[in-house]
């Protein structure tokens, strides 16, 4: 938690309003009822009609939870009922706790035993009544009651347990809502933010980015996820904005809502950008001719991507964005350099104080090491895992990211990776991130994943994975970053190719995952072949 020092500083500068979200939009209501609110799909929502309808649902939420405040699960697919529900569920008083859709059922479970949920609100199956099997089992086992939300949010069936469990938990004001970590290497975070720190977040990039209720926000990003969450839902809402969802990935869909909608604004996962990039396009502006801004993150954006954008997407400022749903963000300025651009995360929002922590445990202004925060949009702990939080903090109330970086004398951020990313060969500490955006140029390679393959001699080797549209060899992958002037310390040394990559909702690689299931199934061929060949490359050096 901040303390009231730093508090009354960030109210002082206007960061910290105390203004609910609810409260915004309904004024931007009162002040232009048929202004357009929502497109999803087939569906078109005026502010008026979205008011309306997230109240109507507010009253049957009422209707079964009680009266003091507690979390609501909110579980769909980007559609009208997530953002009428998101809506209800602060009308109503509670407080929405938003998983992504893609959360495995055991990550559900720790969900709910984290949150204590009054309620979970799910989309049918299929469009049915019927809730999503996974949800219906983890709210039964732990005797949560569990909902259907209708395509226009009304709630179409409630499912409650028989002998419900005497809760008595009441969720106190500094959670506004609960958002949940990508999870690449274990359970899900329940991260807790208030609405001033989302506010702070979203009034900071309306101010860097030119945002107000005139210019439309697309999101392909799951709403479930924090970059749609806090970039698209809330955003909007604060805004007065148009809010332009699209539920299932397509790219050339995606080009379509831009034109027609005229958006300005969007967030999204770099392979949402290779895609639009990559994507065919006849229209007779530019592709994404009316997209101002593109803030790209969830995983790293090769410098070679950054460079086609501005060929392919010349209207459009194409910037890295790093973020966590613990809060923080930073990006690239209009006037960056294309260096900056390239190399960097770009520079804090207003009033997000980074610092690197070194070996010795002290906070820099410049330099390498963990990167660490505190500002009015860093979250206030996490909800249910109070040691945790405290786990994390360091000095005068910063926040260790776990992100390893360099701070330039400017104030702009180079990631250069993650503690829990490091390849440890031979004793020392490897990156994977020069090695990736080495082989990420490769013409052939759709998507490249680095990580420590186990060597009973050097503890790791560097282990390349690639998704690409023609076979690779492992002498081809060092010639080719040779040519890129990687140094031979982070040369792959073992090559796998895969036709995909498992991912987290925000895009970015479940690497342990990914090492897993690869060592197993390494060490399964290996058994069964005794000793045959496979069908990965090795080399040593």
């Amino acid at each position: 938690m901040v303390d009231d020092v730093i508090a009354d500083g960030y109210r002082r500068a206007g960061w910290w309003t105390g203004r609910r979200l609810i409260d915004r939009f309904e004024t931007h209501v009162a002040e232009g009822a048929g202004e357009l609110a929502l497109v999803s799909g087939g569906d078109t929502l005026s502010r008026a009609e979205l008011w309306l309808a997230a109240g109507a649902a507010a009253e049957e939420i009422r209707s079964v939870v009680d009266g003091s405040r507690r979390v609501v699960v909110i579980q769909m697919p980007n559609c009208t009922a997530w953002v009428v529900m998101f809506l209800a569920v602060l009308r109503a008083g509670h407080v929405p706790a938003t998983p992504p859709v893609t959360v495995p059922e055991a990550h559900l479970r720790h969900i709910f035993q984290l949150t204590e949920p009054a309620l979970v609100v799910c989309a049918g199956r299929n469009r049915r009544a019927s809730p999503d099997g996974a949800i219906q089992r983890a709210a039964t086992r732990d005797s949560i009651t569990f909902a259907v939300a209708a395509t226009d949010g009304a709630l179409r069936a409630v499912h409650g347990p028989s002998d419900p469990p005497d809760r008595t938990v009441e969720v106190p004001d500094s959670t506004a809502h609960l958002m949940f970590t990508s999870s690449t290497t274990g359970p899900p975070k329940a991260v807790s933010h208030s609405e001033d720190s989302l506010g702070a977040l979203n009034l900071q990039f309306a101010e860097r980015f030119g945002l107000d209720h005139r210019t439309p926000v697309f999101m392909p990003s799951p709403l479930g996820h924090s970059v749609g969450a806090i970039h698209g839902a809330r955003l909007s809402l604060l805004l007065g904005a148009p809010l332009i969802l699209q539920e299932e990935w397509d790219a050339q869909v995606a080009l379509e809502l831009v034109a027609r909608h005229r958006a300005d604004f969007t967030a999204a996962a770099t392979p949402f950008l290779l895609d639009l990039v990559n994507a065919r396009w006849g229209g007779r502006e530019p592709k994404l001719a009316p997209l101002r801004s593109f803030l790209c993150g969830g995983a790293q954006v090769p410098p070679t991507l950054l460079r086609r954008c501005r060929i392919e997407l010349p209207n459009t400022f194409v910037t890295p964005l790093w973020g966590m749903t613990e809060g923080g963000l930073t990006t690239c300025l209009a006037d960056s350099t294309t260096e900056q651009v390239e190399n960097t995360v770009g520079m804090g929002l207003p009033g997000l104080e980074l610092r690197t922590l070194d070996a010795d445990m002290k906070l820099r202004a410049h330099g390498a090491g963990e990167l660490v925060m505190r500002g009015p949009g860093v979250f206030n702990g996490y909800y249910g895992q109070s040691e945790l939080y405290a786990e994390h903090i360091v000095g005068d109330r910063f926040f260790r990211t776990g992100d390893l970086a360099r701070i330039d004398s400017d104030g702009y951020v180079s990631i250069t990776g993650r503690h829990k990313d490091l390849i440890i060969r031979a004793g020392v500490n490897i990156s994977p991130v020069e090695t990736e955006n080495a082989i990420a140029a490769h013409p052939d390679v759709v998507g490249v994943a680095v990580i420590g393959w186990p060597d009973e001699r050097l503890g790791e080797r560097i282990c390349a994975v690639v998704q690409a549209g023609a076979p690779l060899d492992l002498d081809e992958v060092i010639a080719f970053c040779t040519q890129q002037s990687l140094p031979k310390r982070c040369w792959p040394e073992r090559l796998v190719q895969v036709d995909h990559f498992p991912r987290t909702a925000a895009g970015k690689i479940r690497k342990q995952q990914l090492r897993d299931e690869l060592v197993s199934a390494s060490a399964s061929t290996a058994a069964v072949c005794a000793g045959g060949a496979g069908s990965d490359r090795s080399a040593a050096r």
